[in-house]
């Protein structure tokens, strides 16, 4: 057996090296579909029609589906999204928090498409007259959609252009001129704007089942109801202003500010704290179990909503006659006794 030579070179006595074999190329993670290739827009009217009406049932209904197929569509929704957005119970359905953050985005998605309809529509009918309102949310949600019903019967020639804001935009908005009307939830109005009840609302003190409040056998007490912290809306808002002027303006900071009526509710079924909201925004939650309605001692916390306007109203114009429908389209609304406002609606 040959061996190597002690004046072979030293390298050549080296190990060889052991080759290492490559890494195998691993393939990433097949990608998620993105959204938009399997979201549809009925999903998120689904899912924020919960929110608004209480329900699935309520919210299929509305849509014109069958429930059964309804729910299907959310329980796909859910499987694409990766989260909850329901919780489902012999009781009904009822947005989880994933759930209620959902909404406040697909609401702006849905708007947005609105506007998008709108905008083209008004592109398409260039010569079309045009009436442009502002409404706050509690009006703009409960009333107004009757109204503009009434009104494109009485003048299809007409496209309404509808801005969903708080009270103090909209105000803001009429005096800019940027909207022929406004309505408005709020009694702190500038005295330069005329002014007319079209709907007298009642506020209720709302609670989850579990509230410390619901189980209260007294009425509960204005007092008490001032000094404590509630689920509110935002800084603006008509509900907000009202309940400071009847209540007390110094009451404590807010338990937590949201933008709309549906958070705000879903905040109470979670057990966040009570609130206190228009019945036209709580009457499906209570009507569900989902809410109960805490009585108060003393008169009843009505308050009045009014519709805004600067200056004159032009014989025969579209905003006086959406005015018109307006006073005489209310749920159980009636003037009030000392609006600013002339008794013809054209002056």
């Amino acid at each position: 057996m040959s061996t190597a030579a002690e004046g072979d070179p030293p390298q050549s006595r080296l190990p060889v090296p052991q080759q290492v074999p490559q890494h195998t190329q691993q393939n990433p993670p097949p990608r998620a579909p993105h959204i938009d290739s399997w979201l549809n827009l009925t999903m998120l009217r689904l899912l924020v029609g919960v929110a608004d009406r209480g329900s699935l049932s309520s919210s299929a209904r509305a849509a014109g589906i069958a429930q059964s197929n309804a729910s299907r569509s959310l329980r796909t929704l859910e499987r694409r999204l990766g989260y909850t957005l329901l919780r489902r119970s012999t009781r009904g359905s009822t947005l989880t928090q994933e759930g209620v953050l959902t909404v406040e985005w697909a609401r702006e998605v849905l708007d947005g498409v609105d506007r998008l309809s709108a905008g083209a529509d008004a592109l398409a009918h260039r010569g079309q007259e045009e009436l442009a309102i502002g409404a706050s949310m509690t009006i703009a949600e409960h009333l107004l959609p009757g109204w503009i019903g009434a009104f494109r019967a009485r003048r299809p020639g007409v496209a309404t252009q509808l801005r969903v804001m708080n009270s103090a935009h909209v105000i803001e908005a009429v005096t800019a001129g940027t909207v022929a009307l406004g309505f408005v939830e709020t009694p702190d109005l500038p005295a330069d704007l005329r002014a007319v009840t079209v709907f007298t609302d009642q506020l209720v003190v709302v609670a989850g089942p579990g509230h410390a409040w619901a189980r209260r056998d007294e009425p509960l007490d204005p007092a008490e109801l001032a000094i404590t912290a509630l689920v509110e809306r935002e800084e603006g808002s008509g509900t907000r202003a009202f309940l400071d002027r009847l209540v007390d303006d110094h009451r404590p900071a807010p338990l937590v500010e949201l933008n709309s009526n549906s958070a705000i509710c879903q905040a109470v079924v979670e057990g966040i704290g009570p609130a206190v909201l228009s019945r036209l925004a709580v009457e499906g939650y209570l009507r569900s179990g989902q809410l109960t309605e805490i009585p108060t001692r003393g008169p009843r916390l009505d308050r009045i909503l009014q519709a805004i306007w600067r200056g004159r109203l032009s014989d025969g114009g579209t905003a006086a006659e959406f005015l018109e429908v307006a006073l005489g389209g209310g749920r159980g609304g009636c003037p009030s006794q000392g609006s600013r406002y002339p008794s013809q609606v054209s002056r």
